[in-house]
């Protein structure tokens, strides 16, 4: 849980700035002044620009912000005559004033001559998030490696046609978290870009198990020794990386495929399907040290690799239809554990910035602000300010967009 208790007048703002504080967004302002004076050394002065002040550049962020809650295409569409305009918060900044600050944005203005990562431009602010990530909260002992929906608009991608999927760009990176699955925290985020030079990018990733479990250890850099429990999908699950985490104290558990895992050391017996009938609930095991390898059969078979459960443990998976199905308790664990990652993604990844830019480094920003936000949400749920107000994610987030606008009326609509 959280690590500080936050006032009963606490407000969405200040559990957003536990991850974005007032020396980040200043940072922001300064770097964004000297990309506009650079800009304009190189291609003409621009006589409409006014150095950005941190009031804007709060307001800046409000009205991004705004379009993870009305789901609007385009944020310009604040000052337009349709559908999505707001004309409460469009008095607050001009759009031809936004578009300008839109035009000069950056975290990082100057590459410096060592840089040779293609996220320099972002890196400070993902370090300094993850800072806040890790100094606000405590993670239960059962966490998932997982990639998070972070994809296009649902309704969006519900109502156009497939030619005018295949025309929208595909995203160059892969986002990566390590996420509390009892509370749905996400405790860090690893960036991986495809056109990484060398040998970790991630087309290389998409054909070498040995990348996946790369990503694996950087999201779990700061885990070691705190007997964790991390759950993996297939694509990560492998006995080499399983073993080197034992030695870390973090324990694993894990599906298996025998198309998307490294099966490196595991007996093929157990990856190969018995020729006998199974009735759905039996499961073979086979054990090296503390690490079980198990094949448990329902409706087809399923493997999972762990050291982190023993395998005569018993479980059971509760079906709606067919009542329970005995399994060993690694199973109950890793199927309870998925879905409730299934459960925030539903609840939380339509609450992502709309706004898609075509820099790589915004894109990753702007995800990483939807994260911090809905971090910063959990902890309001979980402290003592939320018996006092208790609004809904979507209300959070208007109040969090007034915040930053300066807006006198943070009452929530309903």
């Amino acid at each position: 849980g959280p690590t500080r208790k936050m006032p009963l007048t606490a407000s969405a703002m200040d559990f957003f700035q536990l991850f974005v504080p007032d020396n980040v967004l200043k940072n922001m302002v300064v770097q964004t002044n000297m990309y506009a004076k650079k800009y304009q050394e190189r291609f003409g002065s621009d006589d409409t620009w006014i150095d950005v002040t941190l009031t804007e550049m709060k307001a800046f962020l409000g009205y991004m912000i705004s379009t993870s809650i009305h789901h609007c295409e385009s944020v310009l569409s604040i000052w337009s005559s349709g559908f999505y305009s707001n004309k409460s918060i469009a008095l607050i900044m001009t759009q031809s004033r936004f578009e300008k600050i839109l035009k000069y944005f950056h975290i990082v203005a100057f590459r410096s001559s060592q840089t040779t990562h293609g996220l320099y431009k972002i890196q400070p602010f993902l370090d300094s998030l993850q800072n806040g990530f890790d100094s606000a909260f405590r993670p239960s002992q059962a966490q998932v490696l997982h990639e998070p929906l972070i994809d296009e608009d649902p309704v969006f991608i519900a109502t156009c046609t497939e030619r005018e999927l295949r025309k929208r760009k595909k995203r160059k990176f892969s986002l990566w978290v390590r996420q509390c699955s009892s509370t749905g925290f996400i405790c860090q985020i690893y960036v991986h870009l495809k056109e990484g030079s060398g040998a970790d990018g991630l087309d290389a990733l998409k054909n070498k198990p040995q990348l996946h479990s790369m990503v694996a250890k950087s999201l779990c850099q700061n885990a070691a020794g705190k007997n964790y429990i991390i759950f993996t999908g297939p694509s990560i699950t492998s006995l080499n990386l399983f073993e080197e985490f034992e030695k870390q104290e973090i324990y694993c558990c894990g599906l298996l495929s025998a198309r998307k895992s490294d099966c490196t050391g595991l007996p093929p017996s157990m990856l190969n399907n018995p020729e006998t009938p199974q009735s759905r609930g039996q499961y073979r095991i086979r054990m090296k040290g503390n690490m079980s390898l198990i094949c448990w059969y329902n409706k087809g078979h399923f493997r999972f690799l762990t050291n982190a459960y023993s395998p005569v443990q018993q479980g059971v998976i509760i079906k709606r239809k067919s009542g329970e199905i005995p399994c060993p308790l690694a199973v109950e664990a890793f199927a309870a554990h998925l879905s409730y990652i299934c459960k925030y993604d539903d609840k939380y990844s339509k609450y992502f910035i709309s706004h898609k830019p075509n820099k790589t480094w915004q894109q990753v920003f702007w995800f990483a602000i939807s994260i911090a936000i809905n971090n910063a949400y959990i902890l309001y749920k979980m402290s003592e300010a939320y018996h006092v107000t208790r609004y809904s994610r979507a209300q959070f987030g208007e109040r969090l967009v007034k915040e930053l606008l300066g807006l006198e009326d943070t009452s929530p609509s309903h």
